[in-house]
């Protein structure tokens, strides 16, 4: 068991105890307890707010259940004092024995170091990138691609079971427009001079589409009326488009386990709706005029709704369009139909900053569908503006009006684009500056957490070089300051469970930066003072001391990086 649960269960024994010496009433609910790191390194090593949490209940003052708890916790082999801190705050400081042994047990772990099983299995589908197949990704794709998946590793390594997906936009005017767009780049391939249209894609991306329909079909649909192509052309492109954006996807190392057609829904578009209008939730009513609206934006006509607002919306939803077509909410209400037959316990999408007014709706439709048992958590991914040296990036010529993601990855690298995605929270907006991000300093994240990894992968180089023969380690050499990264080290397995519990993988980014800065601030005070290196000729047994403390900080930093879909550096030209 990790270091803070196995103290969690230290706290509820020695609270037991009190319980049953009379000392503490029986009963005390004790779900508002917590156990972290202080805020100030000086005031221990964890602190708990249990008396602060019980004292209420119990009808005491809080200082005086910190006072009884802290005689039971001192008992603890692994403690070396608890100290009663403002009105009931207890904190521990824990003996070097436990940090040596966190460094013993992220060696025995290695790669598995962090994973925890507080998913207990429990499926979790999270929808994330589902950009129209009507062009390649594009950067303003990539930040929802790359948070959606570095969530789905999280909430793996928190032990859920998870399905990445991918909904395909498949149906509705945009794929006609793709479908006739391909027409003419097929004509193109087949040796005619065109001129592509307003309102038609116009980006080069559409050559090889052309050209793949024009070796399957030759000359055979370039003067047929249009009704006889329309389907087949759309249905081409569209999977041609698809292994492109799945290519560019792989490009992030992205690999969805379904792909989902919105024009495979169909009979489940009635049938999601028959199960809304089986509980009462369908109507046939007139909605009042949207605030802020100009009246001849807006018509007065009873329309098929459903009852939203019983279910935290602001408003009931239309499921009908004047023509008698469904809305784009009907289809969204059947995809997440169809999700919540599939049996998952619990579902998440990532949206972009534009789809912000869609989360009402959508969390309340999936209330309504699966009885408030199934919770839909959607988190917003706002935008990222693209520079270089502060300037604004130019778009790109091949692709038509904006800059594809593989240009990207292929000028910075996979590794940079996925970390800087992360460094921020993402409802947050992002600029990505490519003149910052190749830039090896401080202030880069990317670098500072991979020059941290290099520098400690370059110690076993070091030890090489200078021909030393290393004992056994003996962790019992370490002082204070050697142990200080160990401290954040072992806060890794904890990150992951409220990283997932949260449904917030930045904090993987922003841990990762503090375990870099932890262990760079060791290595310049090696710098400073030589006693303080890692690697001493003249200190073997010191040596390998330090080294298995280092090498147990680069393993979590691997780790950390592996969560984020980020490979570590071993070397930085």
């Amino acid at each position: 068991m990790h270091l803070y649960p196995r103290f969690a269960d230290h706290i509820a024994t020695a609270l037991d105890q009190l319980v049953a010496a009379g000392d503490l009433p029986a009963g005390l609910a004790t779900g508002g307890v917590t156990l972290e790191p202080p805020r100030d390194a000086s005031h221990g090593d964890l602190a708990t707010n249990a008396a602060l949490v019980l004292a209420k209940p119990a009808g005491m003052k809080p200082r005086d259940i910190a006072v009884m708890l802290a005689q039971q916790l001192v008992r603890l082999p692994d403690v070396e004092s608890a100290e009663v801190a403002g009105p009931g705050f207890l904190n521990l400081t824990l003996r070097d024995a436990v940090w040596q042994g966190e460094i013993a047990a992220i060696a025995a772990e290695a790669a598995d170091y962090g994973r925890s099983g507080i998913g207990a299995g429990r499926t979790v589908n999270i929808e994330y990138v589902s950009a129209n197949p009507t062009g390649p990704m594009h950067m303003g794709h990539c930040r929802g691609a790359v948070v959606g998946d570095a969530l789905a590793s999280v909430l793996a390594w928190a032990g859920y079971g998870v399905t990445r997906e991918y909904y395909i936009n498949d149906a509705g005017g945009q794929v006609d427009t793709l479908a006739r767009s391909a027409h003419l780049r097929y004509r193109e391939a087949l040796g005619e001079t065109i001129t592509i249209p307003e309102g038609f894609y116009p980006g080069d991306y559409l050559v090889p589409v052309g050209e793949a329909l024009a070796a399957e079909f030759g000359p055979r649909w370039v003067d047929a009326p249009e009704a006889e192509w329309l389907a087949l052309f759309r249905a081409r492109a569209v999977a041609l488009m698809m292994v492109r954006i799945r290519a560019d996807l792989e490009l992030l190392g992205i690999r969805q386990d379904v792909f989902f057609s919105e024009a495979s829904l169909g009979p489940k578009v009635q049938a999601a709706l028959d199960t809304l209008t089986a509980k009462g939730l369908i109507y046939e009513g007139v909605l009042e005029k949207p605030k802020g609206e100009a009246a001849e934006d807006w018509e007065a006509r009873p329309q098929t709704l459903f009852r939203a607002t019983q279910f935290g919306d602001d408003s009931d939803r239309a499921l009908k369009k004047s023509d008698g077509s469904w809305t784009y909410f009907a289809g969204d209400v059947a995809y997440h139909w169809d999700k919540l037959t599939r049996g998952y316990a619990a579902l998440v999408n990532i949206f972009g900053a534009d789809h912000a007014g869609y989360v009402k709706r959508m969390t309340a439709a999936v209330r309504a569908l699966s009885d408030g048992q199934v919770p839909l958590d959607i988190k917003i991914v706002n935008l990222v503006k693209l520079l270089r040296n502060g300037e604004p990036v130019k778009m790109s010529k091949r692709s038509g009006n904006f800059v594809t993601l593989g240009e990207v990855v292929d000028e910075v690298g996979k590794d940079v684009v996925r970390f800087m995605m992360l460094v921020k929270r993402p409802e947050s907006p992002l600029d990505f500056d490519f003149a910052e991000v190749a830039r090896q300093s401080r202030e880069n994240p990317v670098f500072y957490v991979q020059y941290a990894h290099a520098r400690i992968a370059s110690l076993g180089r070091k030890v090489v070089e200078a021909g030393l023969a290393l004992p056994a380690a003996d962790l019992g050499l370490l002082d204070a300051v050697d142990l200080a990264p160990v401290k954040l080290a072992a806060q890794f397995p904890r990150i992951v469970e409220q990283a997932a519990e949260a449904r917030e993988p930045h904090r993987i980014a922003f841990y990762l930066h503090d375990l870099a800065s932890a262990f760079h601030t060791l290595w310049n005070a090696g710098n400073d003072d030589p006693a303080r290196r890692v690697v001493r000729a003249d200190a073997p047994a010191l040596t390998a001391a330090r080294l298995a403390m280092a090498n147990a900080v680069g393993q979590v930093l691997r780790n950390g990086l592996a969560v984020m879909g980020v490979e570590a550096a071993e070397e930085l030209s």
